[in-house]
């Protein structure tokens, strides 16, 4: 796809992802290393919820906040405020988050002309996602909040990926991640300044499905789960799937939606909180096949 997708109230940046294309993000870095108003109440599959209790006033932060994701193929890292994006980096390439994630960081914090020193919070991305991918986020953002005793709060990835496009036509918006084996991790939000509207909570299912359990008719699909399912979400949406690397880096989005109801949690225990992965891993999957019972796993869908 050419040209941009973004038509923003910020639109002086440049963002390195695919063709040179403009980014919403003001005053701000981004690098790529590598390659309607809804306000119905959430619909939720019961059987395959993924838990995220989110503050319905918004975190209450002030002061420079970090954004660390790495939910999916592009790690990226921002800086800035719920009101502004002073800087965004990113990479491309699930199997280097460990060796770019902390260059990543620096680079943020550089390109807003501050130090690790000068952050109030972090914010990072909930899942679900890559479970690898995750965990090194997590890491980092754990180290960072230790250090500098501040607090950690996260916002679902999938919210993160559907504001992208949400900002450029309208919502509600389906964000779907590939979860292989046939499913998606699927949501669907509607945006509104303060506030974000989940219609359907983030769930691990099929795309039949994630149709079936949905309120609304979302304007658009966004992220890798809706390009491997691009004909039947296109049906459903009437529009073309949208990839990640159209959009924004998620850690811009995941600063704006940081104090926004409905969006953040905030972690009471950073050092022991653990990010939703959407499924267990495999290696627990095959203890708990072995053993015949399940291990203490907050990320586990609940019914």
């Amino acid at each position: 796809m050419s040209g941009c997708w973004r038509r923003s109230r910020d639109a002086n940046a440049e963002c390195g992802v695919g063709n040179d294309r403009k980014c919403g993000v003001r005053n701000a870095e981004c690098g790529i290393e590598g390659r309607g108003r809804a306000t119905r109440r959430s619909s939720v599959h019961s059987a395959l919820r993924i838990p995220h209790s989110a503050l319905e006033g918004g975190a209450r932060v002030e002061g420079l906040i970090l954004a660390i994701d790495t939910a999916t193929d592009i790690a990226s890292a921002a800086a800035g405020s719920p009101r502004e994006v002073r800087s965004v980096v990113a990479a491309k390439g699930a199997r280097r988050h460990a060796a770019q994630i902390i260059t990543l960081v620096d680079r943020a914090l550089a390109a807003a002309g501050a130090r690790a020193r000068d952050l109030a919070a972090l914010v990072v991305a909930d899942g679900p996602g890559s479970f690898t991918g995750l965990r090194i986020g997590w890491a980092a953002a754990k180290g960072l909040a230790h250090e500098r005793g501040i607090g950690i709060s996260a916002v679902p990835s999938l919210m993160a990926a559907a504001l992208g496009a949400a900002e450029l036509i309208g919502s509600p918006v389906a964000a779907c991640f590939d979860a292989l084996r046939g499913q998606i991790y699927g949501a669907v939000y509607g945006f509104q300044p303060d506030k974000v509207d989940c219609l359907v909570a983030p769930a691990l299912l099929t795309v039949a499905e994630l149709v079936r359990i949905a309120p609304v008719r979302p304007r658009v699909a966004v992220g890798d789960g809706a390009l491997a399912h691009a004909e039947e979400v296109g049906r459903w949406t009437g529009a073309p799937p949208v990839g990640l690397d159209a959009l924004r880096p998620l850690a811009a989005s995941l600063l704006l939606l940081a104090a926004r109801a409905g969006a953040a949690r905030e972690l009471p225990d950073p050092l022991a909180a653990e990010p939703v992965y959407g499924r267990p891993a495999e290696a627990q999957v095959k203890w708990e096949a072995r053993h015949g019972r399940p291990l203490p796993d907050p990320s586990r869908p609940i019914g």
